[in-house]
Formats: structure tokens, C-alpha cells, sequence
């Protein structure tokens, strides 16, 4: 006699509530666990992303986040070093709908520990006073000063025509903060647009969905419209992604690039989140089939010596040149995209 064993798969999740529940529930309690850092940073992202979306999760699916919830005071009090992650994820979780006012007294206390204080970075700083000014705490400090600061920062758009991830992340959170996260107008000049411009050229030029996503929000919320390229192809690269489940899969994955660019998805107004997800640890991987012409057009470039220029139209053919075809057409996409590439490119060809 044969006996027949029947497999069955893990149930795969369809409608939103039920969806974002589980991708909920991976985060809060299959990636990582206890007090690790990553658990922190990994959870503040997924929940600011919904709660700034407007989606709603429905109160089941913060279930997870209870116990996590009820002793924050003591791990806020333990780790204050983490203290933005903390107040985060609190804030988050009761707007989406946890009851407590756990939030509230923990900007308090981070108020009266001057923790704001303690920061030696500007960005750091201002997500401090955006943090504690959602319970109407505002820390001590010249805020206004800070804020102009970071709108220096912004103005200078050389900075952006560079291959620099760090100013370029750092550029859109500025906006993230000053906009409330699209709540309201940040305001910002000629100068600090063209930045955003010549940052989502490089970034598009590099292939990189994760900093596109973010620059896209970042001109969204700046009343900038993204180039319909960009945003098209950061839709393409959403719907690319591949989710894994299983208890012994890696979490070394590009988890950031797919919360961003289904944030960006959101952002727009399209559906964000509808993988198949399932009860259970879950990786997520980008489409590995991608372009990556900068390497290229930097050693074309710095190959050029004395014969380098800023003006695109004579550099052109030497780009024609030197690249692959794969990597020429993405450059001529970038060229199309943007009214701002003649500009951006006079910076990062560094002729003078």
C-alpha cells in the first residue's frame, strides 16, 4: 500500500488588512528580535511608511507590537542612545491606531534629558524636533537657525552633481522633516529643487531604486514633479521584486529598497504592498538584471584628462565612445529625462 502525503503550502494573503498584517508581523517578529539595533531601525521604517501613507493596518495588526509597547519606557530609559528609534515607533504605532500615551511621555522625558542636545548632526537634530513636535514639545535650541542650516545645505547643488549616497539620503530626509512628510509645504527655493534634480539623475543614471524612490517622495512632497521616467521606472522595479518565506532565510536582503519603493508607490497614489505575503520570516529581493553605467561614465570621464568638459553636447560622442550600449542608454534616458542635465552634467564632469 502507497501512502499519499499531502503538502500543504503556506496560505498566501490577499486582501490589504490581511496583507499588511503579515508584513507586519514578519518585521515585528521574524527578521530580528530583542533589543537589536536592526530590529529597531527596520521597524521605525515600515511603520513611518504607513503611518505617514495614511494606510491603516487595522489595530490586529499591530498585535505584535504590544509587548514591545508596554515596556518602551524601560528600554527608552536603558538604551536613550536610540532614543529617535524609540520615540518612532511609539508615535507611529498610536497613530495607527494602538491606545496608550506611551509616546507623549517619552518625548517628555527625551525633552528633559536635552537628548536633542546630544546630537553633533544637523539631520539628526531635525528629526529630533519633528519627532517631539507631534506631541508638542519643542526642545531647546535655536530652531530656526537649524532649519536654515539644513536649507544651506540644500542649496548648494554642486554637492549633488557627485556620486555621494550620504548627501544625497541626507538631502531627502531634510525635505522629509521640513515637509512633515508631505503635510506640509517645505518651501524650498530654485536652488534646493535643482538639487533634488541633479541628485535623482545621478541616482537614475546609477540604477539605484532606493535613493530614486526617496528623491521622488522628497519632490512630491515639494510640490516637484518627479520625470515621468523615473517614476515609471521605479514602478517597474516595484512590481520586480521577489519575495522569499521560510524559517531559515537570510535577512541580508534589500528590504529598504522595497519598503521605499512601495513607499514611493503610495506616495503616487498606486498600490503599494500587494506581493503574496505569508505568516512567516520573509526576504525581499531586488531584480538583479540591472544596468550600472556609472562605474563607466566616471573612468570614461577621468580616462578623459585635459580633454574633459562640462559642456554635454562635446562629451557626448566621447561617452558614445567609451561605454557599453546598455550603459549609453541609460545615460540617454537620464539625458531625456531632466531639463536639469546639461546643468547637473557641467558638475559632474569636474572640468575646471
Amino acid at each position: 500500500m502507497t501512502n499519499v502525503i499531502q503538502l500543504t503550502p503556506p496560505s498566501r494573503i490577499d486582501t490589504q488588512e490581511a496583507r499588511l498584517g503579515a508584513l507586519l508581523d514578519c518585521f515585528a517578529q521574524h527578521r530580528r528580535f530583542g533589543d537589536d539595533v536592526f530590529w529597531l531601525k527596520e521597524n521605525a521604517e515600515v511603520l513611518n511608511i504607513l503611518e505617514c501613507t495614511g494606510t491603516e493596518p487595522g489595530r490586529a495588526a499591530l498585535e505584535p507590537y504590544v509587548g514591545f509597547y508596554q515596556s518602551v519606557e524601560k528600554r527608552m530609559r536603558f538604551f536613550p542612545q536610540y532614543y529617535r528609534f524609540f520615540l518612532s515607533i511609539s508615535l507611529d504605532l498610536e497613530d495607527l491606531g494602538m491606545a496608550g500615551t506611551q509616546a507623549e511621555k517619552l518625548v517628555r522625558w527625551a525633552d528633559a534629558q536635552s537628548l536633542a542636545q546630544a546630537e553633533l548632526s544637523d539631520l539628526q537634530r531635525l528629526e529630533a524636533v519633528r519627532l517631539m513636535a507631534r506631541r508638542g514639545v519643542t526642545p531647546a535650541g535655536d530652531v530656526p537657525a537649524l532649519e536654515q542650516r539644513a536649507r544651506n545645505f540644500m542649496a548648494r547643488s554642486d554637492t549633488f552633481a557627485l556620486p555621494n549616497k550620504k548627501a544625497a539620503y541626507e538631502l531627502t530626509h531634510i525635505v522629509f522633516y521640513l515637509s512633515e512628510y508631505g503635510r506640509r509645504d517645505p518651501q524650498l527655493d530654485d536652488a534646493g529643487k535643482r538639487s533634488l534634480h541633479f541628485a535623482g539623475l545621478l541616482a537614475f543614471i546609477e540604477q539605484n531604486a532606493d535613493l530614486l524612490s526617496e528623491i521622488c517622495i522628497a519632490m512630491t512632497y515639494a510640490h516637484e514633479t518627479p520625470p515621468p521616467m523615473w517614476t515609471d521606472w521605479l514602478k517597474r522595479e516595484t512590481a520586480l521584486f521577489t519575495v522569499t518565506d521560510g524559517p531559515e532565510v537570510s535577512v541580508q536582503d534589500d528590504y529598504h529598497e522595497f519598503l521605499v519603493c512601495n513607499w514611493h508607490q503610495a506616495a503616487t497614489g498606486d498600490a503599494a504592498f500587494v506581493k503574496a505575503f505569508t505568516d512567516e520570516r520573509m526576504r525581499f529581493d531586488r531584480s538583479a538584471d540591472r544596468a550600472t553605467p556609472m562605474r563607466e561614465m566616471s573612468e570614461a570621464m577621468f580616462n578623459l584628462d585635459e580633454a574633459r568638459s562640462g559642456d554635454w553636447l562635446s562629451m557626448r560622442l566621447h561617452m558614445e565612445d567609451a561605454l557599453s550600449p546598455r550603459a549609453m542608454d541609460v545615460l540617454s534616458q537620464a539625458e531625456i529625462s531632466s531639463t536639469h542635465f546639461e546643468d547637473f552634467f557641467h558638475g559632474f564632469a569636474r572640468s575646471t
